[in-house]
């Protein structure tokens, strides 16, 4: 598994276990990320930095794009 798989994995299960009140469809996407070790498409890497950013997880968003 390459770094950049690890990371949106890791990163979306950072926000998921914060307890960061998520929308049904942001914690639904996370969830399916978290375990997907495919690489995310462009489409769902900004969703995911756009993600961070909000919840405060912007150190971590270096290895989502």
């Amino acid at each position: 598994m390459s770094d950049e798989q690890q990371d949106h994995r890791v990163a979306a299960m950072a926000i998921i276990t914060s307890g960061a009140a998520l929308r049904p469809k942001e914690g639904q996407f996370l969830g399916g990320i978290a375990f997907d070790a495919n690489p995310l498409t462009e489409k769902q890497s900004n969703w995911l930095s756009i993600l961070l950013a909000r919840h405060g997880f912007d150190e971590l968003n270096g290895g989502t794009a």
